[in-house]
């Protein structure tokens, strides 16, 4: 996210994370300190092989509490950020890249798990969830690629012991970097109504 009103308005929704990209690449790259950044939501900035140094300062002034690693950052690059939570992303398309996380074991505090694509992420497509089977890692994750409105059902009977999160993101875009907050409030009501449904 990068602008000050939809910032204010999506926290609203009372999100538990909301994320801020700072590759130059992207389309919703952050390229100036918005007017509103969040109080309540843990912030989180996404970055891809960045030097490292960058990732610190930028961290620094943006008050960021979680850092996300969203390239080819190595083990050793990852445990050099741990006085941040850290979050790898890895890309996903079969059964055999799941095991990349092993490399990751005890560097950091959240996988995110996403679609393999050309770039480094936001392609708005789905990968086959079931290959999270062969996830038996101990680390937390979030899963991503593509999650959009339609989806509440679906990842109602999804089911991972380490599942922790959804990351919502270009399927609930009027453009990049700006949120349909009235999407996205339909579908976190959905979300829990089937929670609150499950538990009775």
């Amino acid at each position: 996210m990068r602008d000050s009103e939809n910032i204010r308005q999506v926290e609203e929704l009372h999100p538990d994370w909301l994320g801020f990209i700072f590759w130059p690449k992207s389309s919703r790259y952050v390229s100036e300190y918005p007017k509103y950044m969040p109080i309540y939501a843990k912030r989180v900035g996404v970055f891809v092989d960045e030097d490292i140094e960058t990732v610190r300062q930028t961290a620094d002034d943006y008050a960021l509490d979680i850092i996300q690693l969203h390239g080819h950052e190595s083990p050793e690059y990852a445990a050099q950020l741990r006085e941040w939570k850290i979050v790898k992303a890895i890309s996903v398309s079969s059964r055999e890249d799941i095991l990349t996380y092993k490399s990751y074991e005890g560097l950091v505090d959240y996988f995110l798990f996403d679609t393999k694509c050309q770039t480094a992420g936001g392609s708005g497509s789905k990968f086959d969830w079931s290959v999270l089977d062969g996830y038996d890692g101990r680390t937390p994750f979030l899963l991503s690629g593509g999650i959009g409105p339609d989806d509440a059902a679906r990842l109602r009977d999804f089911h991972h012991p380490r599942c922790v999160g959804i990351d919502l993101n270009s399927r609930f875009e009027t453009a990049p970097g700006l949120k349909d907050t009235g999407r996205l409030r339909c579908f976190l009501n959905d979300i829990k109504q089937q929670n609150h449904n499950s538990k009775q």
